[in-house]
């Protein structure tokens, strides 16, 4: 069965029948792009409109495109008046920027096309300024909390106005769940958690090897070994430099890594928020995973979050992925930190957020030198239940 994400309600009502660019998938392996992509193309279909799927790990389709785009139309009727073509994975065409612009200019009227690309690390570099204009761009990340309940059909619960006592039992369970072993649907699917965890390994192993391996990483041992210790110093300063130590390889090459991970939709930079930039501003980002599973499953702890050691850097990955749909991407998070270590964790448009994991042990006394300089940012510490709340509240 397939459930509905947000992002496909979104395409559906606004971008797919109503404009002529064409639409683009990107995001981590296994998030559900292929599944959003079949989903669009049934509701198209029960509409009437003709529309063609074309997977280009396929060979036969692969070497056919690749020759000229123009080729699609051996698969399809261009005789009709509009054509959707779905193309799953247009990343591996050596030119899918040239190949959907031809296509765009020269047979707009007779095709639209709606594309995944497995990260944006390829989307990046082969999706040149030439679609400017001709394209709509839409990241896919894993399970928000209210998908991940819709997954786990229990749907009813995102409406809490009217829970029974055991509902709020079940809700408990869903969020532990949740936030040990994250929100890739075929992850949040599997009911048994032994399960979850092989299947955590599989994106974990292999198919991080995919992207890393297509991106030209030679040495995965080190990437892997990078990604392990970045999971330990979640929401830390990530100093190229010492992790290049650690790791006996040159800064640069930590750098190339970063930047594979980050346009893979694995982790999350976030960078410094500032004012006086001669007092403020460090270089230096700090680093959040996209799902709390694959941090998890880095760290081999699969622990509940009360009982580990790590709990302040969990919350704040977690807080992190709450901001991150509240609003609206990680570029509209940052931070602050000051020259002499002084630090809020989260900054948006208007707001600012200190994460504490226990209520008891926060001082709103340390905060006075920020609240001072940004008196127009309302400022709030977070605990743990706080958290809690505002993910059920959502």
């Amino acid at each position: 069965m397939l459930y509905p994400r947000k992002i496909y309600e979104k395409i559906k009502d606004g971008f797919l029948e109503e404009k002529k660019e064409f639409v683009v998938l990107t995001g981590a392996r296994q998030v559900g792009k292929t599944s959003i992509l079949v989903m669009l193309k049934e509701y198209l279909e029960e509409k009437g409109n003709s529309c063609y799927y074309f997977n280009l790990e396929n060979p036969e389709y692969f070497e056919s495109f690749k020759e000229h785009p123009f080729n699609i139309f051996e698969y399809i009727d261009e005789a009709k008046a509009k054509q959707y073509v779905f193309l799953d994975e247009i990343q591996y065409l050596p030119d899918p920027s040239n190949f959907l612009k031809l296509l765009y200019d020269e047979k707009g009227d007779k095709i639209k096309i709606i594309a995944t690309g497995s990260s944006s690390f390829y989307i990046d570099n082969k999706f040149k300024d030439s679609l400017v204009g001709r394209k709509f761009l839409f990241e896919v990340f894993p399970l928000s909390w209210e998908e991940f309940l819709i997954f786990n059909e229990r749907g009813d619960l995102v409406e809490k106005s009217s829970l029974k006592t055991k509902d709020y039992k079940d809700l408990e369970e869903l969020w532990s769940a949740y936030i040990t072993y994250g929100g890739y649907p075929k992850v949040s699917l599997a009911g048994d958690n032994d399960l979850k965890k092989i299947y955590l390994e599989e994106i974990g192993s292999s198919y991080i090897k995919k992207d890393i391996r297509e991106a030209g990483v030679k040495n995965q041992a080190k990437y892997f070994n990078l990604m392990r210790i970045l999971a330990d110093q979640t929401g830390s300063l990530v100093n190229a430099s010492e992790l290049a130590d650690s790791l006996d390889i040159a800064v640069k090459t930590v750098e190339e890594y970063l930047y594979v991970m980050s346009k893979s939709y694995h982790l999350s930079f976030i960078r410094p928020f500032y004012k006086n930039i001669r007092k403020e501003l460090t270089k230096m980002p700090k680093v959040y995973f996209f799902d709390p599973g694959l941090r998890n499953f880095f760290l081999n702890n699969f622990e509940k979050i009360e009982k580990r050691n790590d709990k302040g850097a969990y919350l704040e990955n977690i807080f992190f992925l709450y901001l991150l749909r509240a609003k609206g991407g990680a570029d509209k998070i940052n931070f602050w930190r000051t020259q002499d270590k002084k630090e809020v964790d989260f900054i948006t448009d208007n707001e600012a957020y200190e994460i504490k994991f226990d209520s008891k042990k926060i001082r709103e006394s340390g905060y006075q030198k920020f609240k001072e300089s940004y008196p127009e940012k309302e400022f709030e510490i977070v605990s743990y239940e706080d958290c809690k709340k505002k993910f059920f509240e959502k």
